[in-house]
C-alpha cells in the first residue's frame, strides 16, 4: 500500500507476482503461459495513494493480485 517507499512496493509486488505464478506451476501451469508482473503503487483500485488517508481496509484492496486470461486453449476432453 502507499505507506511504504515506492521502491518497497514495486519489490514487494513483484514477489507477490512471483509467488502466485510459483502457486500455479505447482498446481500443473505450464510456467511456460504465464507472465508476472508486479506493478508497485502504479495501479490503485481506490484512492489511497502517497498523502491521502485511508482506513486499513482500503490499503487492504491494494494490496491484491490479478489474473488476466489472454488466451484459452482448446482442450482434449478426457472422456
Amino acid at each position: 500500500d502507499s505507506r511504504a517507499s515506492d521502491t518497497y512496493n514495486l519489490v514487494l509486488s513483484e514477489a507477490r507476482a512471483n509467488s502466485a505464478v510459483d502457486y500455479l506451476v505447482r498446481k500443473g501451469v505450464d510456467p511456460e503461459r504465464i507472465v508476472a508482473r508486479g506493478y508497485g503503487e502504479n495501479r490503485p483500485v481506490n484512492k489511497c495513494t502517497d498523502g491521502v488517508t485511508c482506513t486499513e481496509e482500503e490499503h487492504q484492496q491494494n494490496r491484491r493480485t490479478e489474473f488476466k486470461v489472454t488466451g484459452i486453449r482448446d482442450l482434449v476432453s478426457s472422456q
